[in-house]
């Protein structure tokens, strides 16, 4: 069974119920058996195989390295993987193979982890759904469940599945399908506005975002350097715990790192509820906020104080300048950080060379789709010398306001603040593309993307199916570096609510007659 958690098949590789290679090659059959969901760009088979060869001998010389060797990860594809082709989902960097890897990518890799391979993406992560890129949109594994099929089944339009397949959210959407169609144990994104926990709430899996500063950024292909951190998407907060104790801490190679050492931590199982102050910003009562996840978000609160926790109402005041504060800045960073892929160094050159200034309009003609394009112009716009005072600076002031805003409520003895994740659960992608890019960002960010402005830590929880079948999560965002007494309060919440696990029958079935040759009893 690859529907166990991390620790439990960790647990397993160690007493000898199931061998690297074994497992590697179930999850490389699962790839195959959900490739119509386009979750992964590259599968790195070869490497792979080779990755769970060598966590194999160190089993057997009992010299493992930690409890993620021998454990499929995947990796969404704007991290720097050596040797493995990493696009971003777009033409200007098809075919580029880094010489290096993401500091992230190594810390996994060191610890015996083995790389399946890239996962889908919007184009630069510029996006919401996960439908941007070159390579195509990525489809919702819950699009294919028993629950939602079951609950469908009368609807006439779901009989053409070509139309009626659901989006997964983004940018991170590849690695979010990957935790949730079990073709991996856990999965890298990348978190600028939400991008990790907005596709982990579609998904029915845990998004982590952690504190920035305290995973290192070298090798992720930056979008908002000011707010990037790498994301973690696992299917139970435990292994969330796990994975970020491998990734965290000080990376002389990003100087944004924080100096302090990280602790791995062990969550615990037992939290006296008694003793938390959860809070409820009273701005995130937005509008377009869907009476299900309304409802479910009241109904935590009162788990809550049911358990004797004290939830109070608070306000962060600031919160309705904060979609357009994080569109000024975003789009002057793209701009900034967008100008490095001008067809000369490394990337998609255009052929059309008449002069210098011909090849680079047409190499960022050719290489970026419209969504790109249209970020660099709205965020050299907000550059120009006559515009940046009254946008990037003001912007930058806004910016210090909303972050204060989570100062004072965390000092007025705040633990936790819970919050919606998204506005509703997720829809088919013939209705969130009746909406353009920057529309449906402005949507699907609007509860995320703050954590980032301030650089606190957030993580969104499964908790309940919606009225059809599909999953809503709601986000826990804590103070600056107390993830431990973020993940210990979602990992409480977790065992409250015993959110269901997709099932994808007839998937399970086409993926045994597939490997069928596999003899394990760990898998019998």
């Amino acid at each position: 069974m690859l529907r166990v958690s991390l620790r439990e098949i960790s647990a397993a590789l160690k007493e000898g119920r199931v061998s690297p290679t074994e497992l590697c090659q179930r999850c490389l059959s699962f790839i195959k058996a959900t490739k119509f969901l386009n979750a992964y760009i590259t599968v790195a088979e070869e490497t792979a195989l080779k990755q769970a060869e060598e966590s194999e001998e160190r089993y057997r010389r009992g010299q493992i390295l930690g409890d993620l060797d021998g454990i499929p990860v995947a990796v969404k594809d704007n991290f720097s993987t050596a040797g493995i082709e990493t696009t971003c989902a777009s033409n200007m960097l098809k075919g580029y193979i880094p010489p290096y890897n993401a500091t992230v990518v190594k810390k996994l890799l060191d610890q015996g982890a083995v790389l399946l391979g890239k996962t889908n993406l919007d184009e630069f992560a510029m996006g919401s759904g996960s439908t941007d890129g070159i390579f195509g949109p990525v489809r919702n594994p819950w699009s294919y469940s028993r629950q939602y099929r079951e609950k469908s089944v009368h609807n006439s339009h779901t009989e053409n599945e070509d139309s009626n397949w659901l989006v997964t959210g983004g940018s991170s959407g590849g690695s979010a399908a990957a935790v949730s169609s079990f073709t991996c144990f856990a999965a890298l994104g990348s978190d600028t506005g939400g991008s990790t926990r907005n596709p982990a709430a579609h998904c029915g899996v845990v998004g982590l975002k952690p504190t920035y500063g305290l995973i290192s950024r070298h090798g992720l292909i930056p979008l908002v350097n000011s707010m990037d951190v790498p994301g973690i998407l696992t299917r139970c907060v435990d292994d969330a715990a796990i994975v970020l104790g491998v990734l965290a801490g000080h990376d002389p190679k990003d100087s944004t790192t924080v100096q302090d050492p990280f602790k791995p931590f062990e969550l615990t199982n037992f939290i006296d509820a008694s003793k938390l102050c959860i809070g409820i910003p009273k701005e995130y009562h937005a509008p377009g906020l869907s009476s299900e996840t309304l409802a479910l978000w009241s109904k935590a609160a009162d788990l809550f104080e049911n358990a004797g926790a004290k939830v109070i109402e608070v306000s962060l005041p600031h919160t309705r300048y904060s979609i357009i504060c994080y569109h000024v800045l975003c789009t002057a960073e793209v701009a900034s950080n967008m100008a490095r892929f001008d067809g000369l160094e490394y990337g998609h050159r255009s052929s059309m060379d008449k002069s210098t200034e011909v090849m680079y309009a047409a190499t960022r003609r050719e290489g970026f789709n419209d969504v790109v394009r249209g970020r660099i112009l709205s965020g050299n716009y907000f550059l120009l010398k006559q515009n940046y005072e009254t946008y990037f600076i003001k912007a930058q002031k806004v910016r210090r306001l909303i972050a204060n805003d989570f100062v004072n409520v965390f000092r007025s003895g705040i633990d936790v603040l819970l919050t919606p994740t998204t506005l509703s659960d997720t829809i088919p992608y013939v209705e969130f593309i009746k909406e353009d890019n920057r529309t449906r960002s402005v949507q699907d960010d609007i509860f995320t993307q703050a954590a980032n402005m301030a650089g606190l830590p957030a993580i969104t929880v499964p908790t309940a199916l919606s009225e059809k079948g599909l999953p809503i999560g709601l986000q826990f965002i804590g103070r600056a570096f107390q993830e431990q007494q973020l993940l210990t309060v979602a990992k409480w919440f977790e065992k409250q609510v015993k959110f269901p696990m997709i099932q994808l029958q007839g998937l399970m079935d086409y993926s045994h007659t597939v490997c069928q040759h596999q003899k394990s009893a760990f898998f019998s």
